[in-house]
């Protein structure tokens, strides 16, 4: 037997852990010694809660001792053994997938915390006997959370893989059908508290995967980086429900450390875009590619060649970098941090500018970077770097296109109206890197590209960036 003031204690510790683990991750500084400290509470929070399982708990409460019977040798080898296949399969997982495949990565790990909650919540009814009304409650809460979490992942997997499109999908409607199943969840959640029969968690449970689905169809390609926050906050809501329902203390905690700082990124994302939360919960933007604002005639481009551009680099005494999501796809990373050492070695100020929402996943630049060793005091965020690229000699688009477009400023009636972008047509010359015009992941024209100071390098942005270094 293990002592539950044992158990609550390590609980305590690992949850302490995990705060220090957020704040460690606030900083490229002290972002290892984060994760090592997520690491080791999740490591004493497994430990404590596998061998509590197994050996069983006691406590004292005056002189009446409280015994809990664990599930022994037998439940402990399923359990190790469930946790060998699982630890296989994700670290198979993840040691193939790219960079490029982490956002839709995260979104199936989101599907499995919210899956787990509805498998909690109905196990937890189905073997609880006789509940009281608190517990009713929690387990009708905690299945609706998690089967909305499981299904909203799923098509925000389907959405970031490209196996489905990114444009919106849109039942007629669609408000009132999500504004409908919140009420009838809101009346089924009081009846249910006073009479908890299966039929009505059969009933929630349909409705709430159907919510899931249909939140995130509505939402398109150019809120994606919203999308993954948002399920970033509903896994944790789902896992402290689940928590509830198992009375299990950590589980609390992680799951409102999750879901309160998935929330507040969501928030942050929102701002970034100039969007409400709602306005993207009620029908997002996005594309294939193809021009969902109005089609206007920007006048023609002007190309330009690698040596070229690095003539201009040559010349130049201050360089910005801004890298999108097409640096990603490219695996460009590693060429521009050499070019970045190359131009630094030769007395040029190079910095990078990184928009809140570059890419599919919040930090997705700055993960690559990171990545490719570049030094963090270099890597400013938009709010940081704005302001100083009216003196700019020049500007690289790596990749990045609804973070740089001005018709976010200039043109009250785009899609993307009144969302703060990185004023990169203000430097003096400006190269976007692009494998060809097509419009950015919101759909939107950018007349960027078509301004006097501003050159297309097209192809693959790897080789073109190597192509500069061969060049310089």
């Amino acid at each position: 037997m293990i002592p539950v003031s044992l158990v609550q204690g390590s609980y305590v510790v690992a949850g302490l852990l995990f705060i220090l683990s957020l704040a460690g991750l606030n900083k490229h500084e002290s972002a290892r010694a984060g994760n090592r400290f997520g690491i080791i509470g999740m490591a004493l929070a497994l430990v404590i809660t596998v061998a509590a399982a197994a050996m069983g708990t006691k406590a004292t409460t005056g002189e009446v001792s409280i015994t809990a019977k664990g599930s022994g040798w037998i439940g402990l080898a399923i359990m190790l053994a469930a946790m060998a296949i699982g630890a296989g399969i994700g670290i198979a997982k993840a040691r193939k997938v790219e960079m490029t495949g982490m956002p839709e990565l995260i979104a199936m790990l989101h599907s499995f915390v919210g899956l787990a909650a509805v498998l909690v919540g109905w196990n937890s009814w189905y073997t609880g006997g006789t509940h009281d009304k608190v517990h009713n409650a929690e387990v009708f809460i905690g299945v609706f959370v998690g089967a909305v979490t499981f299904t909203g992942s799923l098509v925000a997997y389907g959405k970031l893989s490209g196996k489905l499109k990114s444009r919106p999908v849109m039942l007629p409607a669609h408000n009132a059908i999500n504004g409908g199943i919140l009420v009838a969840f809101s009346v089924m959640t009081v009846v249910f508290v006073y009479q908890p029969i299966r039929p009505l968690l059969i009933v929630m449970t349909v409705l709430a995967l159907l919510l899931g689905w249909h939140l995130v169809s509505a939402i398109g390609g150019g809120d994606m980086p919203v999308v993954v926050s948002m399920l970033n906050s509903y896994s944790g809501w789902a896992a402290a429900a689940a928590g509830f329902m198992l009375s299990n203390d950590l589980l609390i905690i992680t799951g409102a450390l999750v879901g309160s700082s998935g929330a507040y990124l969501s928030w942050i994302m929102c701002k970034a875009m100039n969007r409400s939360f709602l306005s993207v919960i009620a029908g997002g933007f996005g594309s294939d590619g193809n021009v969902v604002g109005q089609a206007r005639d920007y006048g023609e481009h002007t190309e330009i060649n690698a040596v070229a551009v690095a003539d201009l680099l040559r010349n130049a005494s201050s360089v910005v970098i801004t890298p999108g999501y097409g640096m990603a796809v490219a695996q460009a990373q590693y060429p521009v941090a050499d070019l970045t050492s190359k131009l630094r070695a030769q007395g040029v100020n190079v910095r990078f500018g990184i928009h809140p929402v570059a890419g599919r996943l919040p930090g997705h630049m700055n993960v690559l970077l990171a990545e490719a060793k570049v030094p963090y005091d270099i890597v400013l965020e938009m709010d940081e770097i704005n302001d100083d690229l009216p003196e700019t000699d020049v500007v690289l688009v790596i990749g990045a296109n609804d973070t740089v477009n001005p018709a976010a400023i200039d043109e009250p009636d785009s899609p993307i109206a009144g969302m703060p972008v990185l004023h990169a047509w203000e430097a003096k010359d400006v190269v976007v890197f692009k494998r060809s015009m097509a419009t950015g992941y919101a759909g939107v024209q950018n007349p960027l590209f078509f301004k006097e100071n501003t050159k297309m390098l097209f192809g693959d942005a790897k080789e073109r960036v190597e192509d500069i270094i061969r060049a310089l």
